[in-house]
């Protein structure tokens, strides 16, 4: 997979390929695509696999290139069919062609309608991932206490640069998402389609909106699900993630509070919460997930975070009580450390595309401090570990943040939870903003990370978007969905 492939397939990389032909009546064969060999995934035979050969470098599209792998199930009812609808994974690590084996993100309508395709982002997954030292990923911290751990992490943040590099080959340095933005462009062509139709989800967001911003006249129809607001320094980056996690935490309180099924009704949820950060903080909570090893305060954040996705606030609240009873932890136990192991690192795309500065300790405590005034629950958001694993990372930045510049015929569809706490609805209207006449806000009014799959409501809305570019008036909204597990 990280091999980089040299062939003849620059002809693809042209706008002007010509539509395929329409599919024949009954069940004929799925709608071949022009410089793609699809076969049966070797996972699923019942959906299609392929490769193309692109650039490392769009700036030298002659020089080195690599394999983006992809993968698609034909539309169901060929006679129905409209095109192709490209998945844009998030993460930053999610892989597409593991979405479209698994089958579970788009509604019977929309795969009676169209191809749905999707691919591994150059950098990740099959698509020549990154790969690094597995002892330096381990040293990268989670909350920096000193200035003496803050200048080590930027000088592992420097080896891991050099070592990543040195084993994943030129696509190291450019992983970014305007250059995946370029790819997708090419996927468009490769599939015969004139104007592309996208949905991009979480970080994926942030695909579709580059696209939007380098070909606005190729645009269908984009829905961008859980917005990432990519004009945000380091301040505000911190802050508005900060906000949306401690919003959705103060919702699993509510929650509690009107609901005799949870585990916590009756309690001061906060108090009980505050104890177990106490603990975490003395190094006294054993980790559920790994035995032996104690909980920081952080993991004990990121613990909460992650059942506030679902959101699972059942889960939550019966795991809060377990800790609690937990005995205390036995001391932290030094992990074995192989030195040679090598494992992908997804996330390095996330530093091509972020300057997130911190000149030293003192600046970095100030944001701690900031964060846990703005979230006193939730005072560890994930945007914290992101700063950590970029601190010191040359600038420019291959992809640098910017406020968007998106000028398309048809506006792009964004659809955001009031409560999400990763992609907080500030991104979402900040991001609205930003696209002006050229984006359509639909709010869903409830929780968690994602909606399309949540809210019956939202899932029309963006079918009908996507099937017939029929665009809900800015503002609509759709009502919540009682969430207490899942």
């Amino acid at each position: 997979m990280r091999a980089l492939a040299v062939g003849a397939t620059a002809a693809l990389l042209a706008t002007g390929v010509s539509t395929p032909a329409p599919a024949s009546a009954g069940r004929p064969a799925p709608v071949p695509t022009p410089g793609i060999a699809w076969q049966p995934c070797e996972e699923d035979r019942t959906a299609e696999c392929g490769t193309l050969s692109l650039p490392v470098d769009w700036d030298r599209p002659e020089g080195e290139r690599f394999t983006l792998h992809l993968a698609r199930r034909a539309a169901t009812d060929p006679a129905a069919r409209i095109g192709s609808l490209v998945f844009g994974p998030g993460g930053p690590g999610d892989s597409g062609v593991r979405r479209i084996l698994l089958n579970d993100r788009f509604s019977d309508d929309l795969r009676r309608r169209f191809d749905v395709v999707s691919f591994d982002p150059r950098g990740i997954g099959r698509s020549n991932p990154v790969l690094c030292s597995a002892a330096l990923l381990d040293r990268q911290p989670q909350v920096i206490a000193d200035q003496a751990r803050f200048d080590a992490a930027v000088a592992d943040n420097a080896l891991l640069r050099a070592d990543c590099r040195q084993r994943t080959g030129p696509l190291y340095d450019h992983v970014d998402t305007r250059s995946a933005a370029r790819d997708l462009d090419a996927v468009r062509a490769a599939l015969g389609e004139t104007r592309l139709t996208f949905h991009g989800s979480s970080y994926g967001t942030l695909l579709g909106a580059q696209y939007a911003e380098q070909f606005p006249h190729r645009v269908r129809a984009v829905v961008l699900e859980s917005v990432v607001d990519h004009s945000l320094d380091t301040r505000a980056f911190l802050d508005t993630q900060a906000a949306a996690a401690q919003d959705s935490f103060d919702e699993f309180v509510a929650w509690c509070a009107r609901t005799p099924a949870c585990a916590l009704h009756g309690e001061d949820v906060r108090a009980v919460w505050a104890g177990l950060l106490a603990r975490a903080e003395r190094g006294e909570l054993a980790d559920p997930d790994r035995p032996g090893a104690t909980l920081t305060p952080y993991g004990l954040s990121r613990l909460a975070q992650r059942r506030l996705y679902g959101p699972d606030w059942a889960g939550l609240a019966t795991q809060i009580v377990a800790l609690r009873a937990s005995p205390p932890a036995a001391g932290p136990r030094a992990a074995d450390v192989d030195v040679d192991a090598v494992r992908p690192h997804p996330f390095a795309v996330f530093c091509a595309d972020w300057h997130l500065p911190v000149r030293d300790h003192r600046e970095y405590a100030a944001h701690l401090r900031r964060m846990a005034r703005i979230a006193p629950d939730v005072r560890y958001p994930q945007a914290l570990p992101a700063i950590a694993t970029c601190l010191g990372t040359p600038a420019p930045v291959a992809n640098p943040q910017h406020r968007l510049r998106v000028r398309t015929d048809v506006p792009l569809l964004l659809a955001n939870s009031r409560y999400d706490p990763a992609s907080g609805h500030n991104w979402a209207t900040n991001v609205a903003r930003q696209l002006g006449r050229s984006g359509v806000l639909l709010t869903y009014e409830g929780w968690g990370h994602g909606n399309y799959t949540r809210s019956d409501c939202v899932r029309d809305a963006v079918d009908r978007y996507l099937i017939s570019v029929d665009v809900p008036a800015d503002g609509t909204s759709c009502p919540a969905v009682p969430a207490t597990s899942g």
